[in-house]
C-alpha cells in the first residue's frame, strides 16, 4: 500500500514496536480508566481487559483488522441504573446479556447480509440516542466538577472547581491547538495537568499509593464468588437496548477504519467477525468484573497519523495494557485523581458524545422539515432526557435511554414516509 508505512502484516523493528504499542496504549489509556472510575468498577481490572478483548478481536478478525477495544461510555448510565438497582453484579449479567445480542446479530449477518442492520437503525434513530447519551450524563459532570461531598451533604466548592477547569481548559488546548498525537490523547492530558495542578493546591490525598504494592492483582468480580447470577427483566430492559448505539457506533468505525486502510472491512473478513469479537470481548470482560467494551475512535485516529497499520503494533498495545493493569503503584495513583478533574474532563467528553450525534445528523443531512424526522428525533430525545419508564412490575422496569432508543426504533419502523430503500432492503 503506497500511502502505508508498515501495512497491516508488516512487522515493525522491535523500537518502533514499543513506541507505537505505547502510543496506542495512552491514546485509549485516559477514556478507558475514566468510565470504571464513574461507575464503580476496578479501573485496574477495565485496563486488563481492554488488552484482553482486544487481543480476542484480533484473532476471531483474522489477523486483518487493527483496531483497539476500550470501555464503552455508552453503558455509564445504564450500568449506574443497574448498580443502583441490583448490584454491581446485575451491571456485569446485563453486560453478558449486551454481549449475547452481538453474537446473535453476527449470526444473522453472517446468514442473511448487513444491510437490514444499517436499515433498522438509520441516522434519525442513532443520531438523537447518542445526544442522549451525552446530555443524561450532563448533570453528573458538572457535579462532580464543582461539588465536593462533606459529611453526606454536597457542597460547592470554587478550589475543586478550579481544578476542574484547569483540566478542561487542558483537554480544549490538547484538541484545538495540536495537530499531531497530542491531539488524540486529550483526555489522557487533561487529566495528567489536572492532577498535578490538584496536588499544588493540596486536594489530593496520597495514602493510597503510600499503602500500594509496586505488584498487585486486579480485584476480579466473578459470578457465583462475589454475586449471585440473577436475571431480571427490568435488568435486561435497562442494559439490552444499548446494543443499538453501540453496534451502529462499532459499523461506523470499521468504515472509517476500513477507508484509512485502504480495506472493505465489512466484507473481509466481515461485519459479522468483528461484531462477534466486540461481543466476545465484553462477554470476558464482564465475566471478571470489566466494563462493556467497544472499538476506540482515538487509535483509529493514531493509525491515520503515524500511517503505521501493523496488527502487531495494536497487539503490543494490549499486552502493554494487560501488564500495566498488575502495577499497584500505577493503579493506586489512578485511584487518586480527585473527583473534581473526572468532573473537567467529563464535561468535554460528554459534550462531545451528545455533539456526535448531532453531527451524525448533519452528515446525513437529515431534513427536519419532514415532520416524520422531526417526530421521531423529538420523542427519543424527551423520552431518554425526561427520564420516561414503563414500569410493568417492580422487575420489570423499562425507562430512560433504554427506552428511548426502543421506541425510536419501532417510530421508525412503523411511521408512514419511510425511504423506500429502507423499506425494500429490510423485507428482503
Amino acid at each position: 500500500m503506497k500511502d502505508a508505512i508498515l501495512d497491516v502484516h508488516e512487522k515493525p523493528r522491535t523500537s518502533q514496536l514499543l513506541s507505537l504499542s505505547l502510543q496506542h496504549m495512552f491514546a485509549m489509556f485516559g477514556a478507558t480508566i475514566l468510565v470504571p472510575k464513574l461507575v464503580g468498577l476496578s479501573p485496574a481490572i477495565a485496563l486488563l481487559t481492554s488488552g484482553i478483548a482486544t487481543i480476542i478481536f484480533i484473532l476471531i478478525t483474522q489477523f486483518k483488522v487493527p483496531a483497539y477495544l476500550g470501555s464503552s461510555f455508552a453503558f455509564i448510565v445504564p450500568i449506574t441504573i443497574a448498580t443502583e438497582t441490583g448490584g454491581i453484579g446485575s451491571a456485569m449479567i446485563g453486560s453478558m446479556f449486551v454481549s449475547a445480542v452481538y453474537a446473535i446479530v453476527a449470526l444473522v449477518i453472517w446468514t442473511t447480509g448487513y444491510k437490514w442492520l444499517i436499515n433498522i437503525l438509520p441516522p434519525i434513530v442513532v443520531a438523537p440516542v447518542i445526544i442522549v447519551i451525552g446530555l443524561a450524563l450532563s448533570g453528573t459532570a458538572v457535579d462532580m466538577a464543582m461539588n465536593i461531598t462533606v459529611n453526606n451533604v454536597s457542597q460547592y466548592s470554587l478550589q475543586h472547581f478550579s481544578a476542574a477547569l484547569v483540566t478542561l481548559g487542558t483537554a480544549i488546548i490538547c484538541t484545538i491547538y495540536f495537530k499531531n498525537i497530542i491531539s488524540l490523547m486529550p483526555i489522557l492530558i487533561g487529566i495528567v495537568v489536572g492532577y498535578a495542578y490538584s496536588a499544588a493546591i493540596g486536594i489530593i490525598n496520597y495514602e493510597p499509593i503510600q499503602q500500594a504494592t509496586w505488584f498487585a492483582v486486579p480485584d476480579f468480580l466473578v459470578p457465583g464468588v462475589d454475586y449471585s447470577f440473577t436475571v431480571t427483566p427490568t435488568l435486561l430492559f435497562i442494559m439490552v437496548p444499548i446494543a443499538i448505539v453501540t453496534i451502529s457506533e462499532h459499523i461506523g468505525h470499521q468504515l472509517v477504519l476500513g477507508k484509512i486502510v485502504n480495506r472493505d472491512y465489512i466484507k473481509d473478513p466481515g461485519l459479522h467477525r468483528s461484531i462477534l469479537g466486540d461481543g466476545i470481548g465484553t462477554f470476558l470482560s464482564s465475566l471478571i468484573g470489566g466494563p462493556p467494551k467497544t472499538t476506540y475512535g482515538e487509535n483509529i485516529g493514531v493509525l491515520a497519523i503515524t500511517r503505521v497499520y501493523s496488527i502487531y503494533v495494536i497487539i503490543g498495545a494490549a499486552i502493554l495494557a494487560v501488564l500495566f493493569s498488575f502495577l499497584g503503584k500505577v493503579m493506586a495513583a489512578i485511584e487518586t485523581i480527585p473527583t473534581a478533574v473526572l468532573g473537567g474532563i467529563s464535561i468535554l467528553l460528554f459534550g462531545i458524545i451528545a455533539s456526535s450525534g448531532l453531527r451524525m445528523l448533519v452528515e446525513n443531512n437529515i431534513d427536519f422539515g419532514d415532520k416524520r424526522n422531526l417526530v421521531i428525533a423529538s420523542v427519543i430525545l424527551i423520552i431518554g432526557i425526561g427520564g420516561a419508564k414503563l414500569e410493568f412490575s417492580e422487575t420489570f422496569v423499562v425507562e430512560g435511554m433504554a427506552l428511548a432508543a426502543i421506541v425510536g426504533v419501532v417510530l421508525n419502523m412503523v411511521l408512514p414516509g419511510r425511504p423506500k430503500h429502507e423499506e425494500q432492503t429490510t423485507e428482503s
